[in-house]
């Protein structure tokens, strides 16, 4: 049985009357991966914070093993803007850059008091290469720039720097908060495989549906106010879900006949009900809250008309962008045609959003021009698009655009009943916008864009912040949408569901059409890429065919040969010396001067073996 890391009894969350969850328990253990899913607002975030103590609880008990090192993503983390991303990454407190900070402390010291300690504590917890861990999980996030302030980065800059930090300390539990917003498609899975490798225990909150399904073996759903658990990744949980939905609805329709029944009794004795039996009248409240508890599935099928669309829909004529040395766009010509739906890929900084602001006229290409149909009505959704008034109710924001949608079957839907589609009850369309989650907030956006009624839907990231469900909406809007669709997004089965095609950009200034969905394309850019590499193998030769053997471009120079052999040979007797080295520090015996002599030279060959294994690798590769 795996160790426990964590155990949660009876906690209870509320904000003034709005409950977030009740009396639920739960527990984590060594190897748990663990995906929390619920509609936004139902207190998925709040519920990290509590578990990372950055938010009180209202009842309960939280109890963690002695020892453990957790750590948190936030889902909008803070650094001081004065630090560079290096400081940011030291400064960030964990146990590792406290020891390191200990032992430089004894170090520079008179007395070099504790330094024994403190040198123990740094090999006990590997942080003799700390800063390389850094600049290695940085370089995989496309953090290259350490030098570079904190306050000049983007928020999605930020947000990888701060996952960085997770990532480094090894803690034995991370709690993540939507670790895949702002990362592109390569970083995503690159993090899903680092993440499915490793033997770090997690908690986390994502919308991605593939990364929750190669990633999570539990799954675990906040679901009016109780939470419940599921034994399997994200596709066993839609089935299991389906399941428990029917049995409730099941129990409650059940409960809607007795409760017929019981409220026939109540009412033939009105006169008498001080003398009616307590226990039943207790059972008829009961059995009333039961019978309201149906579970609506919000998924209802919208299949908004949009205005009419010309067969003309916009042509790109040899657009050419740069911004400096970055060529976003290279004589690039295309023809949209009526009804697409295009989704655009690409790592970030190739130039997506860019290509995006040119189409819809907010930035001008250095030559070439966008001719766009006198028919097309666009509806944007970008990503820094949330601009509300935080004192204005919800139902009036979506009023001040439109009072009603044509959905094109003769439906016509009011504000407040499109709001409901977008998972908005009548009492929360009431509510002020401040009150409102993130997510909230950019479903309501979403809401604001659509019910525009366009007939050309560019969306840059729609899916930062929505919950599953909203996105299942939104998927299904728009695979019935009559018009044109681009979708920019990290979401690979938001990806596949909306797009028959894609635009690929390589941040060269070279875009690829490519004919169908983002896993298709993967699969083939994968074989091409094996491809490649087998062009460039030396083929061995036809044993019944002379063939005179060509030299490889690459082939070690003689001079090359012996820098190996004297490679091997130094990495070895630095290896010996830093055992000795380490054998005499924990011995405890060393007087206080050799004490710092040993660690400074123990530091030194920690570089000098990297040095040269890093060189020693480069030559060997080319043997």
């Amino acid at each position: 049985m795996a160790n426990p890391l964590l155990q949660v009894d009876t906690l209870t969350k509320s904000f003034g009357d709005r409950l977030l969850f009740q009396d639920i328990s739960f527990g984590i253990s060594e190897g748990d991966k663990i995906g929390l899913i619920a509609n936004n607002g139902s207190g998925k975030t709040t519920l990290l914070n509590i578990l990372a103590g950055k938010e009180p609880y209202d009842e309960g008990r939280i109890v963690f093993r002695n020892s453990i090192r957790v750590a948190y993503l936030e889902q909008d983390p803070v650094f001081n803007p004065d630090q560079t991303v290096l400081e940011a990454c030291f400064n960030h407190q964990n146990e590792i850059v406290t020891a390191i900070a200990r032992y430089e402390e004894a170090l520079a010291s008179d007395t070099q008091e504790g330094l024994q300690d403190a040198f123990t504590q740094m090999d006990l917890l590997k942080a003799w290469d700390y800063e390389q861990r850094i600049k290695q999980i940085l370089g995989k996030l496309n953090i290259h720039r350490l030098s570079q302030k904190m306050g000049e980065l983007s928020g999605g800059q930020i947000k990888r720097i701060a996952l960085a930090n997770v990532l480094i300390s090894e803690p034995d539990l991370i709690l993540l908060d939507e670790p895949t917003n702002h990362l592109d498609l390569n970083m995503v899975e690159w993090l899903e495989d680092y993440l499915s490798r490793s033997a770090i225990s997690l908690l986390m909150v994502t919308h991605d549906r593939y990364f929750l399904d190669r990633v999570c073996s539990k799954i675990w759903e906040l679901d009016s106010s109780g939470l419940y658990t599921y034994e399997g990744n994200y596709s066993y949980f839609l089935e299991k879900r389906e399941e428990r939905i029917s049995a409730r609805n099941a129990e409650t329709e059940r409960a809607k006949n007795l409760l017929r029944k019981e409220l026939e009794w109540m009412r033939r004795q009105p006169q008498a009900r001080a003398t009616k039996a307590k226990s039943r009248i207790d059972a008829f409240y009961k059995l009333e809250d039961k019978a309201r508890a149906q579970k609506q599935e919000d998924n209802l099928r919208l299949a908004a008309k949009g205005l009419y669309i010309g067969n003309k829909i916009f042509e790109a004529r040899h657009v050419t962008k740069h911004f400096g040395d970055l060529c976003i766009t290279k004589d690039f010509s295309y023809v949209f045609s009526r009804y697409e739906k295009m989704g655009i890929v690409g790592n970030n900084g190739t130039g997506k959003s860019t290509f995006i602001k040119m189409l819809l006229g907010e930035m001008e290409p250095d030559s070439g021009d966008f001719d766009i149909g006198e028919t097309v009505r666009f509806g944007y959704y970008s990503q820094d698009g949330l601009e509300f008034d935080n004192q204005a109710k919800v139902i009036d924001v979506v009023k001040d655009i439109a009072e009603v949608i044509d959905l094109g079957d003769g439906t016509r839907l009011t504000a407040s009943q499109f709001l409901q589609h977008f998972l908005f009850a009548p009492d929360k369309q009431h509510n002020y916008v401040y009150k409102l989650s993130g997510g909230e907030k950019r479903r309501l956006y979403l809401c604001t864009v659509l019910i525009k009624n366009p007939n050309f839907l560019v969306l840059d990231e729609p899916t930062n912040d929505l919950d599953i469900v909203t996105l299942s909406i939104l998927e299904d809007y728009l695979a019935q949408f009559k018009g044109c669709v681009i979708v920019i997004s990290h979401d690979r089965y938001f990806m596949d569901k909306v797009t028959d095609h894609l635009l690929v950009f390589d941040g060269k200034g070279v875009i690829t059409n490519y004919p169908g969905n983002y896993t298709q394309y993967r699969e083939w850019k994968s074989q091409e890429d094996q491809k490649q590499v087998e062009s460039v193998k030396p083929r061995t030769s036809d044993p019944h065919t002379f063939k005179p053997a060509s030299p490889l471009k690459n082939k070690l120079t003689f001079k090359e040969k012996k820098e190996l052999e004297q490679l091997e040979k130094e990495i070895g007797l630095f290896e010996k010396e830093k055992g000795l080295i380490e054998e005499n520090l924990s011995s405890g015996t060393l007087p206080s001067d050799k004490l710092i002599e040993a660690s400074t030279r123990y530091s030194d060959l920690l570089t000098l073996i990297d040095d040269k294994t890093f060189r020693w690798m480069e030559l060997s590769e080319r043997l």
